[in-house]
Parts: C-alpha cells; sequence; structure tokens
C-alpha cells in the first residue's frame, strides 16, 4: 500500500524538574488523540512517555522530550524520544524488570517501556542516553517504516521554517526535506507551499518535483529544498537539491558519499537542476538536513550508530550537534526496505 505523509511539528518539552513529567503525559495524550488512538492504546502511548520523562529526570540528570506522530505501514503511530545528560548505562543490565541505579524507584521503567512500544531502540555512551519508542495501536499491524525525522522550530518560535515530506508507493521512496529562508512564519509559509507542490506530485521525478515546488514557492519568500527517489529494483538514488541542505548516503566501514546541491533559492534565484544519480547499497542510510544541526560530525565516530533505526541516529545527532539558533529539519531512511 502507498503512502504520502507531510510531517507534522516536533513536540520537544525540557525536562528538568517533576511537573514537565506532567506536561510531556499531557502532550503524549493530545497527539496519540490526533493519531486517532482508542482509549488503550492512548494508555500505552503516555506510560511510555510518563516511564521515558521519569527516566530523563531522575536517572540522566535532565534533558528533553521528543513527540512526534509517525506513518507505518497500516496507519499512524507516535513516536516518544528521550535525550538526556546522564552518565549512560549499560542496556542489559538495565531492562529487566527490579533493576534500578535510583533510590526509590521500582526499576521497572525501560522494561515497561519496550512492552508498550512496537519498536525500542536505546544508545547511551559518556555523554548521555537517547531512548526511543514508537507506539502502534495493538490491533493494527503496527509495521514500523525504516525511517526518522525531525521538524523543530528555533527556540522561542512556535512557527517552524523547516518541513518534510515522504512518499512511496511500495518499492519506490520519494523523500523532500524543506529549510525556508530565515525562521518564523513567513519561512514555515515558504515551507508549507513546497511541501504541499511535492505532495501532489510524488509520481514524479526528482528533478520534476523540485520544478513544481519552484512554482509553487514563487509568491514566499523562497527556500532550500532538496528531493530524492530511491527505486530499489534499480539500486539507486536520484537526488535533486538547490541550496544548503546536507545529504549523504552512509554505509558502515565506508566514507560517507555526500550528494551535491545547485546554488540558487527554490521559488526566487532558480535554475534548472538535473539530478544526480547515485548506487544506493541495501541497507545504506540516505541522511538529510538542514543547517539547524552543524555538519561536522561522522557516524564513524559512533561505533555502530550506523546499523541503529535512522530515527535513533538521528536524535544523537541532534543531541550532539543542534546549533540552537535556527529551525532544524531532518530526514533519515533505510535505503532497501519496501515502503
Amino acid at each position: 500500500m502507498g503512502i504520502g505523509f507531510v510531517g507534522h511539528p516536533t513536540r520537544s518539552i525540557v525536562v528538568e524538574e517533576s511537573s514537565q513529567v506532567g506536561q510531556v503525559r499531557r502532550e503524549a495524550q493530545s497527539l496519540a488523540q490526533l493519531a486517532g488512538f482508542a482509549e488503550l492504546d492512548a494508555g500505552r502511548v503516555t506510560l511510555a512517555a510518563v516511564e521515558i520523562a521519569t527516566n530523563v529526570l531522575r536517572h540522566g540528570r535532565g534533558g528533553r522530550v521528543l513527540l512526534s506522530l509517525l506513518q507505518g505501514r497500516d496507519g499512524r503511530g507516535v513516536e516518544v524520544c528521550g535525550i538526556d545528560r546522564g552518565p549512560g548505562f549499560s542496556l542489559p543490565q538495565c531492562l529487566p524488570d527490579g533493576y534500578t541505579t535510583g533510590v526509590g524507584s521500582p526499576g521497572q521503567g525501560l522494561g515497561a517501556i519496550r512492552r508498550q512500544a512496537q519498536m525500542f531502540d536505546v544508545w547511551s555512551d559518556g555523554r548521555g542516553a537517547v531512548v526511543l519508542a514508537r507506539i502502534y495501536p495493538e490491533r493494527s499491524r503496527g509495521q514500523d517504516l525504516g525511517y526518522g525525522a525531525l521538524r523543530l522550530p528555533m527556540r522561542q518560535e512556535s512557527a517552524c521554517g523547516d518541513a518534510w515530506f515522504l512518499g512511496g508507493d511500495g518499492s519506490r521512496v520519494l523523500g523532500v526535506l524543506v529549510d525556508g529562508l530565515g525562521h518564523g512564519l513567513l519561512a514555515a509559509e515558504a515551507a508549507d507551499a513546497g511541501i504541499a507542490a511535492a505532495a501532489t506530485a510524488a509520481d514524479l521525478r526528482a528533478e520534476e518535483v523540485l520544478a513544481r515546488m519552484h512554482a509553487r514557492m514563487s509568491s514566499t519568500r523562497g527556500a532550500a529544498a532538496a528531493v530524492f527517489e530511491h527505486d530499489p529494483q534499480a539500486g539507486v538514488v536520484r537526488f535533486a537539491g538547490v541550496g544548503n541542505i546536507a545529504a549523504a548516503i552512509h554505509l558502515p566501514g565506508a566514507p560517507a558519499r555526500g550528494l551535491a546541491s545547485h546554488p540558487g533559492i527554490v521559488g526566487a534565484q532558480y535554475r534548472r537542476a538535473p539530478a544526480f544519480v547515485l548506487p544506493a547499497e541495501p541497507g545504506a542510510l540516505l541522511l538529510l538536513h538542514s543547517d539547524g544541526l552543524q555538519s561536522r560530525w561522522s557516524l564513524g565516530a559512533y561505533e555502530g550508530l550506523a546499523h541503529r533505526h535512522p530515527a535513533l541516529v538521528l536524535a544523537v545527532l541532534l543531541r550532539d550537534f543542534d546549533r540552537g539558533r535556527d529551525d532544524t529539519g531532518a530526514l533519515a531512511i533505510r535505503l532497501g526496505g519496501r515502503t
């Protein structure tokens, strides 16, 4: 079955004192309702969210919880991700019920989170821990898609000038990331116009999608934008970009292969942007991000991270390379899967 999903803004809640755990619970309930979850499934979301937020506060020395609306193979889901600044932990030690690193804790946190989630992944190192849970309705097949995405407004802003779209028809996958110039409402207007154009042209080639976006965005302030299409049968990725969207294909044990964008502004200063075609080995990770993340990072510095869920990879990069002074948009997908 095909999908076409426009990414909703990521909800980010700072967790540094106990009342903020309650805010995480309320935001998680709201997102579960938006996803159309019934009462029992919504309860699973809030349980996982509260456990993750409590772990961030008690054992992680504070941090934040990210909440996102998901697209699975057969319906919507909710992603809960905790990012802390603690000393890290041993996952095999912490998963069994009864283990705790704190006084007064029943020691059921990570095990309880894993029981609620159809997809559960964790990263822990000297800079802190990231706990990721993806929850779908219990009666659905809950088949997770191997992608991760971020759409975070700059601090103190309510509108996000970065946006993304993911589409697929069972084999071919199309992804789009847009970074509206500047930030705030006008940047969001430009990004939303580009994504709306892409969502109605998902059956076109990457460079044709970009041209449609340019035409739709001509009345806005414009944006940087990148479009990729992956054809697993042909084993290639077609990539067309304009502006400063960073993009690369990452294969464990090999140097990253950068995907170059053309100069210009989509919706304003735009010339024809022919697509680049690159081979795409099954299992490689295709990752795009705006300049809300620093670009001087390497997955090779994180042993084993390139093999993990794309959403976990993005959360670790956000933890370590968030600029903190611009909107942040990112999209990552594991190549070779079926959408």
